[in-house]
């Protein structure tokens, strides 16, 4: 049976981030999560401890909360990481530049063994790869919101990276007790790329007015048994973080990923889903 790693450091502690975090902890790592300042570091401790309650609530856990909340420690930089990280996860908003100086910083920071990886939905891997001295030891661990509940990593290959950083990525997605699936880097990988190509397509059927979001949502959960409409997803996504995916998948693959005016109108108006309160849906 796979062991998770010992000790786990998560660059960002926002819901992406508080979500991997818990997930590695419940599993029995060590977690050090970096964040920025002081608020930002309070605000996921909190993000962490209110998810594992709910978990407690539902049965979800092992031991009890503060246990594994106990195991999670919070720092400012990533040149106070503790010796001998086993795995770090970058795990802040997709933006390349940003993303690229972190694991730059990382990977001078941490062992050679430790294997490095970014969780990143639609950024090529190779390219942020390039910022490495060892790129071999870098990989994509996709994780999916809420990432405690989710049953899926997508595991995203580099032509650089090595088969035992694969292999060791493999082997922890399954001492979390959840199902991985190995793709070649490429734009929008798997995952991101058929998903967008949905949720963009109802987004064009809401505003040529084809169906309003609750009916294109029910006729793909009862027509096509996918648990959630394409559009209620967009919500929990987020869609400034559907725009700025369909931005750059745009970019690379051509016209078939072009935003509608709609998804540019409504994150311009701040409706950017349940976070928001306001997208496709109302959220209260």
């Amino acid at each position: 049976m796979s062991t998770a790693p010992q000790t786990v450091a998560v660059i960002g502690g926002g819901r992406m981030g508080a979500g991997i975090a818990q997930t590695f902890a419940a599993a029995g790592s060590a977690l050090t999560v970096i964040e920025s300042n002081e608020q930002a570091a309070t605000e996921a401790r909190e993000r962490i401890a209110a998810s594992l309650a709910r978990a407690a609530e539902k049965g979800r856990l092992n031991e009890p909360a503060e246990d594994i909340l106990g195991r999670i420690v919070l720092i400012g930089s990533v040149e106070e990481l503790p010796a001998g990280v086993d795995l770090l996860i970058e795990a802040v908003p997709e933006d390349a530049a940003l993303k690229a100086r972190l694991l730059a910083s990382a990977e001078k920071a941490v062992g050679e063994r430790t294997v490095l990886a970014t969780n990143t939905s639609s950024l090529s891997v190779t390219e942020l790869g390039a910022a490495l001295s060892r790129p071999g030891r870098f990989l994509g661990m996709h994780f999916f919101n809420p990432v405690p509940a989710s049953e899926l990593i997508e595991l995203v290959v580099a032509p650089t990276t090595t088969d035992e950083t694969l292999q060791a990525a493999l082997a922890w997605t399954r001492a979390l007790d959840k199902k991985d699936v190995v793709v070649k880097d490429s734009p929008g990988f798997a995952s991101s790329r058929l998903g967008v190509a949905l949720g963009l397509e109802a987004i064009w059927m809401v505003q040529e007015g084809v169906a309003e979001p609750e009916a294109i949502d029910t006729a793909m959960q009862l027509g096509y048994k996918h648990p959630m409409g394409p559009l209620r997803l967009t919500d929990l996504v987020g869609l400034d973080v559907r725009l700025a995916i369909a931005d750059h998948l745009h970019a690379i693959l051509g016209e078939r990923f072009a935003p509608p005016p709609l998804l540019r109108e409504k994150v311009a108006r701040g409706e950017l889903g349940r976070k928001s309160g306001q997208g496709f849906y109302t959220w209260h």
